[in-house]
């Protein structure tokens, strides 16, 4: 382990356990001299921290958090970051709003102390700038990285106290070239755009002062060849139970328990939680007790209509390590647990989402990577979670369950990594008959709230103000399209009272949770 000293210009001093004698250049910028380390010792963990935490920083705990080589950690333990909250105008992901008392996935990276593999730093060799600006250097590396399978979180274990005066922020004309080096330029107008319209600033001058910028995701960077095996114990017994909910759909759920009875690494339980809202109705799984299955069923019968309950039912019957959330028409192959469980033991960690096409559906994400959403029906997860998360019954029938689920388990400080090479075919059944079309509070409004009242619940409760600002604008433009009102003058009046009546209803529903 290499440990470079800084004073936000230039590295002051560079250290290492084992005594070992590094040449840098102490007149070139902190990338540089990172640079440099990274070349002559590729086979380090490189650790920057800034001078004034020196007292702060907590080294013996870098072999802990970075677990495996393909990682990239960083920690300021201020509500600030470099860029700031606009950053929120041009991305929608969880990725922004950082909670800074866990460890969080996000590529924003902060110069005050963080944490780095030499062979992560010389893939980039070459390919990006190694800018003045230290911290610039490191959201950009963090940035592209993300999308390439670096896994990049904000770690408060770095730091043994957070008592930090030293602090960064980009200026506007830094946050506009970031966005044209790292977004679709059309992003550039947007923000332009969503800053006029919220803080009434046009920021003409950084908007010119960004267009002579290239973009940086078109270099030809690869991670591909650096290994990942995680020092983790994370499995123990390696036990799974499975959890369905079904509504209508008897031979579908047939072929999923097939599915699962033909699995390499069969699960211990298997929960279903069968719903009818008929009156009188009673269950149609007939084949749960006329067929002898590889594993134990446990079988709940409800009149209650609704996916949220109906795996909080299931979720509370878990009794193996992990869990299994499964949908009733879904397919898989034989080997798909087996691969799981690899998966979770090479890279260390408690949450997982596999591919989830359609048929004929293609892949368009081929890279193992830190997750932006979160799937209810092909997740896999460890079962102690469950005693701190559960599906937000408020949204049932709504859309954002999902997206709610995921953030309550980021807000825990766990992690949700996509695997593509997991796969599970999604056959989006047709809903069974006695489904009925769910009835909201909203539903006889003359103006109809949009977005609709469960997604802007979770927007507002987990996004920073200019993520929900930003979305507005962008579902304008999205929906102007689709609609009878073809004056954009009278739609932008009629959305924002659709908008309005929306946000009425968000306060009702926090009211209810």
């Amino acid at each position: 382990m290499i440990v470079i000293y800084h004073n936000s210009s230039c590295i002051t001093r560079v250290e290492s356990e084992e005594d070992k004698t590094i040449v840098f250049d102490r007149k070139k910028t902190i990338a540089f001299g990172l640079m440099q380390v990274a070349i002559q010792f590729p086979e380090s963990t490189l650790v920057w921290c800034h001078q004034e935490c020196q007292e702060q920083i907590d080294i013996a705990v870098v072999p802990e958090i970075l677990h495996h080589q393909k990682m990239m950690l960083s920690y300021n333990p201020t509500d600030c970051n470099y860029l700031g909250s606009k950053i929120g105008y041009v991305e929608e992901s969880p990725f922004i709003n950082v909670n800074k008392k866990v460890t969080y996935p996000t590529w924003q990276m902060s110069s005050l102390v963080g944490v780095i593999h030499a062979t992560v730093l010389i893939a980039f060799k070459d390919k990006i700038k190694l800018d003045s600006d230290f911290d610039y250097y490191l959201n950009s590396i963090a940035k592209i990285g993300m999308s390439l399978g670096l896994l990049c979180y904000s770690e408060p274990k770095l730091l043994v106290k957070a008592q930090i005066k030293v602090t960064s922020s980009a200026s506007v004309f830094t946050l506009f070239k970031f966005v044209k080096q790292h977004y679709k330029t059309r992003w550039i107008f947007l923000l332009l755009l969503n800053i006029l319209l919220y803080e009434r600033r046009f920021l003409f001058f950084a908007f010119i002062f960004a267009l002579f910028f290239k973009n940086r995701n078109r270099c030809s960077i690869s991670l591909a060849s650096i290994p990942v095996q995680s020092n983790r114990h994370i499995v123990e017994r390696a036990t799974i139970d499975v959890i369905i909910p079904t509504i209508g759909r008897k031979q579908y759920l047939y072929d999923v328990l097939k599915d699962l009875a033909k699995q390499t690494h069969l699960p211990i339980n298997v929960i279903i939680v069968e719903q009818n809202p008929q009156e009188g109705s009673v269950s149609e799984l007939d084949y749960l007790h006329t067929e002898k299955w590889p594993f134990e069923i446990k079988h709940t019968f409800t009149h209650q209509a609704g996916a949220c309950n109906a795996r909080n039912l299931a979720l509370n019957q878990v009794e193996s390590e992990w869990v299994f959330l499964n949908d009733d028409d879904n397919r898989f192959e034989s080997d798909l647990i087996e691969k799981v469980f690899e998966n979770i033991k090479k890279y260390g960690v408690k949450s997982v989402t596999t591919s989830y096409l359609q048929p004929n559906e293609l892949l368009q994400n081929s890279i193992i990577s830190q997750s932006g959403i979160f799937g209810s029906g092909n997740s896999f997860l460890k079962t102690e979670l469950l005693k701190q998360v559960s599906f937000n019954e408020s949204l049932e029938f709504g859309y954002g369950e999902d997206t709610d689920f995921g953030l309550q388990l980021r807000n825990l400080g766990i992690d949700i990594i996509y695997f593509p090479n997991l796969n599970i075919l999604h056959l989006k059944a047709p809903m069974g008959g006695f489904r009925i079309k769910p009835t909201f509070v909203w539903s006889n409004e003359k103006i109809q709230p949009k977005p609709s009242p469960t997604i802007m619940y979770v927007k507002q409760k987990y996004n920073v103000r200019e993520q929900v600002m930003g979305y507005k604008t962008t579902l304008f433009f999205k929906f102007f399209k689709f609609q009878t009102i073809k004056n954009p003058f009278r739609y932008l009046i009629y959305y924002k009272k659709q908008w309005k009546k929306s946000v009425y209803w968000v306060n009702i529903l926090k009211n209810k949770s």
